[in-house]
C-alpha cells in the first residue's frame, strides 16, 4: 500500500546489483555489500526506494576459489530484467541499476533490449566505483589499485579478526590472466588481490566513500526526462 501510494508522486527507484566472489582477505560479499551500501547512502533522505540488493552475478573468474559463486550470464540476465519487470508493474518508471561488479557488465546489453519492449521506462546502469569523479579521486590517492585491494577495502568491508599484509602486491597481467581457465588464474592470481596495497588508511577511504556517495546520488536524483 505504501508503494502503491509513493509512485503516485515519485516514479524514481534504485536496484543494488552485486556479487558473491573472492575478495582476498574481505569478504566474499564486498561487491553486494558496497553496491546496496552506496545506494542506500545516495538516497538518505531523498524518499527513494533502494530495492533489496541482488546479492549473485557473473564471475567465472574466481569459481575455483571457495565461497565464490556465479550465475550463469543468461541466468543473470534473466534475474535482472526479471526484477525489473516488477518494479515496473509496481508503478516505477526511472530505474537506477547500482552495479558493484564489472563482471555484471554483460548484463547491461539485456537491459537495453528489456527497455525495447518497455517503452516510457528509463534504467540507468551505474557502476558507481568506476564513475568519472570517484576513480578520479582513488586515483589520486593511489593509482595501483584494483579488485580485492585497499580501494575495496572499508570498514563495512572488512572480517573480524582477519589481518591485512603490509606490502604492496605487485599488478597482476591482466592479458594474461584473461585467456586462462579458472584453475590456471586462481594459479595466477594466488591470494585474489589483482594489484596494490590491501589497506589504506580509513580517513582516505571514508573521504572517497563520500565522493562516490555524492556522485550515484547525483545519477540517481538527475537528468531524467
Amino acid at each position: 500500500m505504501q508503494v502503491a501510494d509513493h509512485v503516485t508522486r515519485d516514479d524514481r527507484a534504485v536496484l543494488p546489483v552485486g556479487s558473491t566472489e573472492q575478495h582476498a582477505y574481505l569478504s566474499l560479499c564486498v561487491d553486494a555489500i558496497l553496491s546496496e551500501r552506496v545506494a542506500l547512502d545516495a538516497c538518505e533522505g531523498q524518499d527513494i526506494p533502494v530495492f533489496p540488493v541482488i546479492n549473485y552475478g557473473l564471475t567465472p573468474n574466481f569459481v575455483e576459489y571457495p565461497g565464490s559463486v556465479t550465475l550463469k550470464l543468461s541466468t543473470l540476465c534473466a534475474v535482472v530484467t526479471d526484477v525489473l519487470d516488477g518494479m515496473v508493474r509496481s508503478g516505477f518508471k526511472k530505474i537506477t541499476i547500482v552495479n558493484g561488479h564489472g563482471g555484471n557488465s554483460p548484463a547491461h546489453g539485456a537491459v537495453l533490449e528489456w527497455l525495447d519492449r518497455h517503452h516510457g521506462v528509463q534504467v540507468k546502469w551505474h557502476n558507481w566505483w568506476s564513475a568519472p569523479q570517484t576513480m578520479a579521486h582513488v586515483q589520486k590517492v593511489d593509482p595501483v589499485a584494483s579488485h580485492a585491494s585497499w580501494m575495496e577495502n572499508f570498514p563495512w568491508t572488512r572480517l573480524p579478526g582477519i589481518a591485512m599484509p603490509d606490502h604492496q602486491k605487485p599488478m597482476m597481467p591482466i592479458a594474461r590472466f584473461q585467456q586462462l581457465d579458472p584453475l590456471a588464474k586462481k594459479h595466477l592470481l594466488g591470494d585474489g588481490n589483482y594489484g596494490g596495497f590491501y589497506q589504506r588508511a580509513d580517513e582516505e577511504m571514508l573521504a572517497i566513500w563520500a565522493t562516490a556517495v555524492e556522485e550515484t546520488r547525483r545519477v540517481i536524483m538527475q537528468d531524467w526526462a
